[in-house]
């Protein structure tokens, strides 16, 4: 399968330096083209580019501005931007860094070089995004952690609050896992975890909802746009799929586990509180946990 290829962005007034760096580059890199700082930012924030190079001497908005400009705008201030320009005195590329540009090249510019220096910026881009994936997964399981279930949550919260729709939470535990860790041993504990998760993401059917791993033996489900209703068959979708699908240990010995669950569901307003309602799916929980187990249980 062919990887896919980094994105640039090359952002000067005279087209001529477009075709130029396009064709050095090109081969590399999938190239967008922008002849100005406004339609530079604009393209930024469409297309979302791995890297930005950059002319600083442009009309209307020269370099200088649409770095600054990128710098505080929130969907677009960690791209790096490399300078590539005409000025070549100590102070311009003094300035262009102490405005956060990744680098500066000065024209008449050296075509090993330019592709170097873009080498190295995208090698630290694509190294500090693998980092960040990694920080989101839980390595055990292989499903979201609970740091990337945050970040997720306040992105469905914010859309459920603009379109007036209701969000939904499960909150899960699986029964009386100290007891099987300590039985079995912690080898066949995570056996069991990672089965638990595979579980998980087999029973829901939707490209928008989401699975995490909570922490311990606890995993936590997010619905958007979903009723209490729809939340509950979830629910007890999963926790039939528990039950009925056998875990198999190194030793080939068969057990089967059970899971408990705690349902909370709102249509969020400006004045709700996130806290709140992860709290009421933790109540719930709890609830399902003294009915016995194994058992569904929403917040009333």
């Amino acid at each position: 399968m062919e990887l896919k290829k980094n994105n640039l962005l090359i952002v000067d007034d005279e087209n001529a330096n477009l075709k130029v760096l396009s064709h050095i580059l090109g081969t590399e890199y999938t190239i967008y083209t922008a002849t100005n700082g406004a339609n530079a930012i604009q393209k930024a924030k469409e297309l979302q580019p791995d890297l930005i190079l950059l002319d600083i001497i442009m009309p209307e908005m020269d370099g200088y501005e649409t770095l600054s400009t990128i710098k505080k705008t929130e969907e677009i201030h960690k791209i790096p931007v490399i300078f590539i320009t005409g000025l070549d005195s100590v102070e311009d590329e003094e300035k262009g860094l102490s405005l956060d540009a990744a680098d500066y090249i000065t024209k008449p510019f050296s075509v090993p070089i330019v592709k170097l220096r873009v080498r190295n910026q995208i090698q630290i881009v694509n190294h500090l995004r693998t980092i960040e994936r990694l920080s989101m997964i839980d390595q055990l399981t292989n499903i979201p952690n609970r740091r990337s279930f945050d970040i997720r949550l306040n992105v469905e919260w914010k859309q459920a609050i603009r379109e007036q729709t209701n969000i939904s939470l499960l909150m899960m535990d699986l029964d009386k896992f100290k007891t099987l860790n300590d039985t079995y041993g912690h080898q066949q504990g995570d056996i069991v975890l990672k089965k638990a998760a595979e579980v998980l993401n087999m029973s829901l059917r939707r490209p928008a909802d989401f699975t995490a791993r909570w922490g311990g033996e606890e995993f936590i489900v997010l619905l958007p746009n979903t009723h209490l209703e729809g939340a509950l068959e979830v629910a007890e979708k999963i926790r039939a799929d528990v039950e009925k699908t056998p875990i198999v240990f190194q030793d080939g010995k068969e057990i089967n586990i059970t899971i408990s669950i705690g349902v909370a569901s709102v249509a969020p307003d400006k004045s709700s509180s996130i806290d709140a309602f992860i709290s009421n799916s933790d109540k719930a929980l709890y609830l399902a946990k003294e009915a016995g187990r194994n058992k569904v249980v929403s917040c009333p």
